[in-house]
């Protein structure tokens, strides 16, 4: 049996080493890799739409420079120009968040703290959960890689063993489906795994920028409150 094994892979070495161009290595790869392979090709399909969209909303929704926005803002507060500071917060239509947290505190400005502390963690609510949607399901879909993989590695071992097994077969098919048992297995195993270790990395950084996101969004509220705060009192 150990002389088949050997025999098969230097079988499939020499077929991946014999392929022609890099397409026809790809789509032997899927070929030889079995139904389980296409299952895991539609998860890494899921899996790249999902860091892409994710990777152009944190690029996009929160490119405000919150410090320097903030500093605008003070200047028109301190000078009891709120209604030119809502309109600075709606710039670009109002869809960035940051300005539409610190929009939410000018329009109560005037009711006090409790009011202003009220609508701001309100608007805070709100904007948490787009920050980190879909990001958490990236294990989920690393895990699933993985056991369809598994699943895909399983399947070529049973093709592989009942190769070996098989006594109404040429020596040379025995040979060639135990071939194809080893590639199939080896193929979805180095996949499903390719798939989970992309997954881990992208949650790595699309977690840690939106903790980012999160703890700017929150120092923004804290400053604009203290600020409407102290100039509600002095009005007061």
């Amino acid at each position: 049996m150990v002389a088949q094994v050997d025999a098969a892979l230097s079988s499939i070495f020499s077929a991946a080493a014999e392929g022609g161009g890099e397409a026809g290595g790809l789509a032997g790869f899927f070929k030889h890799g079995g139904l389980f392979m296409y299952f895991n090709l539609l998860i890494s399909a899921i899996v790249i739409a999902l860091v892409i969209e994710r990777t152009i909303f944190q690029l996009t929704k929160y490119r405000v420079n919150s410090k320097e926005f903030f500093a605008q803002v003070r200047k028109l507060v301190n000078a009891n120009n709120l209604d030119r500071a809502i309109k600075l917060c709606e710039a670009g239509n109002g869809g960035y968040p940051t300005l539409q947290l610190v929009k939410s505190g000018l329009t109560v400005a005037n009711r006090g703290p409790d009011e202003i502390d009220a609508a701001m963690s309100e608007k805070l609510s709100e904007l948490k959960p787009p920050v980190e949607k879909g990001i958490g399901s990236l294990w989920s879909l690393a895990n699933i890689a993985t056991l369809i993989g598994l699943l895909g590695t399983v399947s070529g071992l049973i093709a592989t063993f009942a190769a070996v097994s098989s006594g109404n077969i040429s020596a040379a098919e025995r040979q060639q489906r135990l071939a194809a048992g080893i590639s199939e297995a080896m193929g979805n195993t180095a996949f499903g795994l390719g798939i989970a270790v992309t997954c881990m990395i992208a949650h790595l950084i699309l977690h840690n920028n939106a903790k980012k996101i999160v703890h700017d969004l929150e120092a923004t509220q804290e400053r604009v409150f203290n600020r409407l705060a102290i100039q509600s009192k002095g009005q007061a």
